[in-house]
């Protein structure tokens, strides 16, 4: 009997040549120039998350450094790259998927377990070796982890807070989004920004520890507090921003120039005074943060959002942690007129999905419906609705 022919779908790096299919990506010359850098810093080993700044579920493609790096488009996984080897983490959903999208230059390690790649770190790495990651793509909990993975190993573990994969993207990184932000209309929020500001400065004033401020690295945190919104994530309307918000002072963090012009007079219109919204650059938050932290200040923040980058300049003993801020636990709770929205946005949807199932009822014995233009049928239906801006994820469509 005849072997089985090897499948066509999925590299084959034991073969010689090695054979990759049509949708894999040669890394060769990304990996080349990012070592190269990593020689200029002294550095043996150097570790790429899937995250964003903001430790976003979704990120934008601005953001993808383990995908252009690695050629592997899934939402969770980790790299670390050494002179001479490659490796990518990542879990069960996606091992498929990996084989497909890897070449040759990377091994695939089916876990995403930090012990895991902290063991493959001290295989490969020389005692003496520095390992490097930005920190400002670890949270707080991952940094701690890695730290304690090669603690007392005679590894070093350094933050460089110049991004060696930015580097090597260079000019074919995507640019940054240059769409609108814009205020969410009164009728869609049930409370004014200036109204949440002085909540979330009340349960300041009333904790026990007396914080000066609130520090706000979910993007969904800003957004929420200023009614604003943004698009600069598929399917999430955010945008990027950090805010400092203090007894007397509020600063945000963004590209001011990208403000419509209702936002920009809705935020300025409290100015001079306690609610008046100062626009600072995007990047100038570690800056200002630095300087904030001199003085005898206790900043509050929650550590699920916050990237180990931003939470190392502030000292210990003017830190409040608390798992998530006091922003993100008031934008939980939604007030009446938000859960009259909810419902109705629910009533929406529910006339698309019951149109959905109508069409395929009519359509589908006719054999000529698949899952991707079921997919396409059911977004339109939803567009169609009053008040959409898109789905929440790109439809997951299956059948058989």
């Amino acid at each position: 009997p005849q072997a089985p022919s090897p499948r066509k779908d999925i590299r084959d790096c034991s073969a010689d040549p090695p054979y990759l299919p049509p949708t894999a990506t040669n890394t060769s010359v990304r990996l080349a120039v990012l070592r190269g850098l990593m020689r200029t810093q002294g550095t043996h080993a150097y570790i790429v998350p899937s995250t964003d700044a903001h430790m976003s579920e979704y990120i934008s493609e601005r953001d993808a450094r383990l995908g252009w790096l690695t050629g592997f488009s899934g939402s969770a996984g980790t790299a670390v790259v050494t002179q001479d080897k490659a490796t990518l983490w990542t879990d069960s959903r996606y091992w498929t998927q990996a084989e497909r999208e890897l070449d040759c230059n990377w091994e695939l390690q089916r876990t995403t377990l930090i012990e895991s790649i902290g063991m493959w770190i001290l295989k490969e790495v020389p005692v003496g070796g520095n390992v490097t990651l930005d920190p400002f793509l670890f949270s707080i909990d991952t940094w701690n982890s890695y730290s304690r993975a090669l603690h007392g190993s005679g590894r070093t573990l350094l933050p460089l807070e110049t991004n060696l994969v930015d580097q090597a993207w260079g000019d074919q990184r995507p640019l940054p989004s240059s769409s609108e932000i814009y205020s969410l209309p009164a009728e869609f929020t049930g409370s004014s920004w200036q109204e949440k500001v002085a909540g979330i400065r009340q349960q300041m004033e009333e904790h026990s520890r007396r914080p000066t401020a609130v520090l706000l690295s979910g993007l969904e945190e800003t957004a929420w507090l200023f009614n604003l919104r943004g698009d600069d994530i598929p399917y999430n309307p955010v945008f990027y921003s950090y805010t400092l918000l203090t007894n007397t002072t509020i600063s945000l963090f963004m590209d001011e120039s990208r403000l419509s012009a209702v936002a920009r007079a809705s935020l300025l219109s409290g100015c001079p005074g306690l609610l008046c919204v100062e626009l600072q650059e995007y990047g100038q938050v570690s800056a200002h943060l630095r300087r904030y932290t001199q003085d005898n200040v206790t900043v509050w923040l929650g550590t699920e959002y916050t990237t180990y980058g931003l939470y190392s300049i502030i000292p210990q003993e003017k830190l409040l942690e608390e798992n998530y801020s006091p922003v993100m636990t008031a934008k939980a709770v939604k007030n009446a007129h938000e859960q009259e929205m909810l419902r109705a946005a629910h009533v929406r949807d529910a006339v698309a999905v019951i149109q959905y199932l109508l069409w395929l009822e009519k359509t589908v014995p006719q054999g000529q419906v698949d899952e991707f233009s079921g997919a396409q049928h059911i977004d339109a239906l939803r567009w169609a609705q009053e008040h959409s801006r898109g789905p929440s994820f790109q439809s997951i469509s299956a059948s058989g």
